[in-house]
């Protein structure tokens, strides 16, 4: 994401300076071409004009979500660190109560999707504290402010901003009531606006797709996405690997694009991974900084790449599936 100079530069070419000095950032279709533009094409799609205009014009510039988009902690933060926020015994305790709240509609969404509770738990609990903190950024605000005056993704979050619009026209709610994270993503899983459209399930029946208060819906949403993103029924996510001190030249890791290399790779690399593997099942491979400043080698499956859809980072990736398994250690203990 773009440094303070890029985003101030984007504010200046963006018209936001005049005269010298700055002036409020106006989203009012009248006083903003782009958001006219963007206004006349989702009235030629079938949004109200009266309607979107007066969204528009309560949209609010909001600076501090261009600088968080500078600092994710999934860039700054190495993995025994990151791992520190997500695996604490509350959150794993109230991962376990989670799914005993939901008992039927985890596994309704198990035995559709074929996603386990705790991975379908895990990502709520990462994501929002299993509903608990669901963000508290207006998302009309961080997303017009991002399709508008980020330096380098404005396009991408011009189509979140429309789709959201959309979404909030199509279910009776307010625009401006919708709270979110400081990137636009909504309700119990955190899901950005395309994805809602595209994921998003009634999983109860009752003619909603409510992500933002309904978390039965929010279950089966969350095990949807994996299931449309390739999750295999019944395989694993990772295995515990064996490695060199140092890294080996020969393999990519840590990445979270499809996997390629495959497990005779990995090992003929000097990454022996401790469950026997098919020679040409395609792994990830992984090193995750210790606090010791060792390593702990893993080789992800296809299930890992999947859950790295969810958020294009392999610390987050790997915090889900610990999390996961300590929640599903729980839920076993207390059975």
């Amino acid at each position: 994401m773009g440094v303070a100079g890029k985003v101030v530069g984007s504010l200046a070419l963006a018209g936001w300076c005049s005269a010298g000095w700055a002036q409020e950032a106006h989203f009012s279709p009248a006083q903003n071409a782009d958001v006219e533009a963007l206004v006349s094409e989702l009235s030629d799609e079938g949004l109200p004009r009266d309607w979107l205009e007066d969204a528009m014009s309560q949209a609010t510039f909001e600076q501090g979500v261009l600088d968080a988009m500078a600092g994710a902690a999934e860039r700054r933060l190495r993995w025994f660190e990151y791992r520190d926020i997500f695996l604490t015994d509350e959150r794993i305790e109230q991962g376990a109560a989670f799914i005993d709240a939901h008992k039927d509609a985890m596994q309704r969404a198990e035995e559709t999707y074929g996603v386990p509770a705790e991975v379908i738990a895990a990502i709520i609990g990462v994501e929002t504290y299993y509903g608990r903190f669901k963000g508290n950024h207006r998302v009309l605000d961080s997303l017009a402010t991002l399709a508008f005056h980020h330096p380098q993704r404005g396009r991408f979050f011009r189509g979140e901003l429309a789709a959201f619009l959309a979404i909030t026209h199509e279910q009776h709610v307010d625009p401006d009531s919708v709270y979110g994270s400081y990137a636009g993503a909504m309700g119990y899983p955190q899901f950005i606006p395309t994805s809602y459209q595209a994921y998003a399930v009634d999983f109860d029946g009752d003619g909603l797709r409510d992500l933002w208060e309904n978390p039965v819906d929010a279950i089966g949403s969350v095990a949807n996405y994996f299931a449309e993103h390739g999750w295999q029924r019944g395989e694993a996510i990772y295995h515990e690997a064996d490695g060199p001190e140092t890294l080996p030249d020969a393999l990519a890791f840590n990445q979270t694009s499809r996997p390629t290399t495959t497990a005779d790779q990995a090992a003929n690399a000097g990454v022996v991974s401790h469950d026997t593997l098919a020679p040409e099942l395609a792994v990830v491979p992984l090193a995750l900084e210790m606090s010791d400043d060792t390593r702990r080698y893993r080789l992800g499956e296809f299930n890992f790449y999947v859950i790295t859809r969810y958020n294009h980072s392999h610390l987050y990736g790997m915090a889900v599936t610990e999390l996961a398994e300590a929640i599903h250690q729980r839920v076993e203990e207390a059975s």
